[in-house]
Parts: structure tokens; sequence; C-alpha cells
């Protein structure tokens, strides 16, 4: 069993509520300093918040072989197609449960199969999981136009609730 699964395992079992969504304040971001290389960039070239101004930006915290982040994918894949024309921009942040997962070989291939167009950056060393405090695959945070941690959900599900708070984001002024 990965570690992702026993830990959503283990919340299941013990009734953790808020390891299945959670509406946070509105703390600045982070960013995405100290990963690389990148994916579905002009070039490969970096993404930055500075850039990514005045967009709606969800952060996707994902591995190629987790299960739960594959599940969810196909959602992710829909929010962006559906809401990109409006602002809305998916950074998806691999970052490695397993050695093989390093590779920037197999997050490409990964990539191409899983038909992934949204920019992806590798984060090998975790300092962009690490800036995140984040903890578990998958988990999604949801940016507003200023570049603020406005929602996460953790793990799988909440796919309307999350699919809302894009809508309201999109919908506030810049």
């Amino acid at each position: 069993m990965t570690r992702s699964a026993l830990v959503l395992l283990v919340a299941s079992v013990l009734g953790v509520a808020a390891l299945s969504s959670a509406a946070i304040g509105a703390s600045p971001a982070p960013g995405f300093a100290g990963g690389g290389p990148w994916f579905n960039t002009t070039g490969g070239a970096p993404l930055t918040l500075t850039a990514l101004h005045g967009k709606v930006v969800a952060v996707d915290m994902w591995t190629a072989g987790c299960i739960n982040c594959l599940d969810t994918l196909p959602y992710v894949k829909q929010w962006y197609a559906r809401y990109r024309d409006r602002g809305f921009v998916v950074v998806g942040v691999h970052t490695p449960e397993f050695a093989n997962e390093h590779s920037p070989r197999y997050v490409g291939d990964a990539i191409a199969r899983l038909g992934i167009a949204f920019p992806v950056v590798i984060d090998n060393d975790y300092r962009i999981w690490n800036a995140y405090h984040n903890e578990y695959w998958p988990t999604l945070y949801l940016l507003d136009k200023q570049g603020r941690t406005r929602y996460s959900q953790i793990g799988e599900g909440n796919y309307q609730a999350t699919e809302q708070m894009i809508g309201t984001l999109l919908n506030e002024p810049e």
C-alpha cells in the first residue's frame, strides 16, 4: 500500500474530516521555487506566481504512480479545459513517492500517456511540497487572482465543491 493510500485509509477510519477538503484563509501562496524541469511551458521556462497574477491557479500535488492522483486527474483535466479561457491555470507539481518517479523521462512519458496539457514541474527535492506544507498525494490548492491560497482539497472527492470554488474565484474582481 502506498503512503498516500495508507494516510487516507487511516484518516477515514479515524473520521478526520479535515482530510477531505478545507476552505482556508487567504494566505500568500509560496510559488514554485526549487522545482524543475518544467513540461508544457514555452521552451520549458518556469512559471512564477508573479507571471500568473490575475489568474486563478490550481496547484495539483501529484505523482504518476499514485492511484488516487490518477483518479482525480480526469476532473483536473476537465476543469482546465472548461475554464482556461476564463483565466484558470493548472500547475501540476509532480513530487515523486518512489525512486523510479524521479526521472524526467518517466514524468514526460506519464504526461504524454495521460494526455496532460497543463504545465507540470518536477519537484524531486520536495522544495515546492515543503513550501506548501503539503503531506498527501493528491492535494489540490486553489489560488485566487492575487496569488493567495483560498482552498485545498486533499485526496479524492468533493469535486462539485472544488468546481464551485473555481467558479467563485474566477468571478471575483482582480
